[in-house]
């Protein structure tokens, strides 16, 4: 038997169940008899599903289909997706350009060996003492020359070889280069009348660097004297031939000493002859100031090669006397970076425009040389002026 509290607090919870679900079944009732009612809307929207009359005699109207509204996110910044049947979704780029801020130290530093140096076969920086035709008969040449006055003391020939010289130098110059670039880029988003996208370019820039300041140096010296012969010697400059006719003087040198000037000079030149080539990609944005101007930015990382060769033309001068030395040293080297850069571009016909550009590509430096000898060219401040034509499409 029930106790007196339970069945009436059962029964008011039947009754609250049996009210809940009675009134969603009216509600449901009402919705379904006005839809039923409800005549057909016009859709907006031409592209959307129809719906057909029953008797499929002729399409009723479009139903109407609600959307959305856009958030606030979305509403403030309007950025769309441009497509490949956008116009002026890419662009191609050539011209020339001029490379700014670009310098080179010149270092030598160390003990450099003549390798010109002939004195084995007879020849000496300020004159030459050889073999004539005779075979230098009974120890006497025909066969001999020398450059100054001073070189001779009585019946003693002084002869002089330079083997090598020991300098420690550096010097700075710096120049301006003309080149031309390439750059292809595309548009992947549209904002208002921007247009973000990417850019990859290449520069070629030849670069000639010569530095001509002269330098000190230690110079090492083998002195020959030979003895004329009590013969009248032919003043200075004289130069024999290898006929065995003519003023003779004994053959082989009568002493072979060495010193070392420290008075000496190099002079002449030393060159940097490279080729620069630089790589770049990174996004990039563009506006339409007006119809006819754009303008467009980027920015992001840049590599440089950098190959080529260090050149010397030197002439060592030591005790009066001089000697020619040159060569070549051939290699190449890799730096990195990044680049800003900003192009106005002025719009002239369908798919062609004018452009003038700066960029700041800092790559750091690269180093030609070895053995002592080198050119190290610094590329951490280049700024490049360009101009040329785009092609947008």
């Amino acid at each position: 038997m029930p106790t007196p509290l339970s069945n009436p607090l059962r029964n008011r919870r039947s009754r609250r169940f049996w009210l809940w679900g009675a009134t969603i079944c009216v509600a449901g009732l009402t919705l379904a008899a006005s839809a039923q009612l409800q005549p057909f809307v016009e859709n907006p929207n031409p592209n959307s599903p129809v719906n057909v009359s029953p008797d499929n005699s002729a399409p009723a109207q479009p139903a109407f289909q609600m959307q959305s509204p856009p958030g606030a996110w979305d509403r403030f910044w309007q950025i769309e997706k441009v497509s490949d049947e956008d116009e002026w979704t890419r662009h191609f780029r050539i011209g020339a350009i001029v490379g700014l801020n670009i310098s080179a130290n010149f270092t030598t530093k160390g003990t450099f060996t003549l390798p010109g140096n002939n004195a084995a076969n007879g020849i000496y920086d300020d004159g030459y003492v050889r073999v004539d035709d005779t075979g230098n008969a009974q120890g006497y040449t025909s066969y001999w020359g020398y450059n100054n006055a001073s070189q001779l003391n009585g019946s003693t020939l002084t002869m002089h070889s330079t083997t090598s010289y020991t300098t420690s130098s550096s010097s700075e110059e710096r120049s301006e280069f003309p080149g031309f670039e390439l750059a292809y880029g595309g548009n992947i988003w549209a904002w208002g009348k921007a247009r973000i996208g990417w850019e990859f370019g290449f520069g070629l820039l030849p670069i000639s660097i010569t530095d001509s300041s002269p330098m000190a140096a230690n110079v090492s010296q083998n002195v020959y004297t030979f003895n004329t012969g009590g013969i009248v010697v032919p003043t200075a400059p004289y130069q024999g031939g290898s006929s065995g006719i003519g003023p003779t003087i004994i053959a082989a040198p009568t002493s072979v000493t060495s010193t070392n000037i420290s008075s000496g000079t190099v002079s002449g030149s030393h060159k940097l002859d490279v080729m620069l080539y630089t790589f770049r990609l990174g996004p990039s944005v563009y506006w339409d100031l007006s119809e006819k101007l754009g303008l467009a930015v980027g920015g992001g990382p840049a590599l440089g090669l950098v190959s080529g060769s260090y050149k010397y033309n030197e002439t060592v001068t030591a005790n009066g006397t001089s000697i020619k030395n040159s060569g070549q040293i051939d290699s190449t080297d890799v730096v990195y970076g990044g680049y800003v850069n900003a192009t106005l571009t002025y719009h002239i016909e369908d798919h062609g425009d004018f452009y003038v550009g700066v960029q700041y590509m800092p790559l750091g430096n690269a180093t030609i040389g070895g053995g002592g000898r080198e050119g190290r060219l610094n590329l951490d401040g280049q700024v490049f002026i360009s101009a040329g034509i785009n092609w947008p499409f």
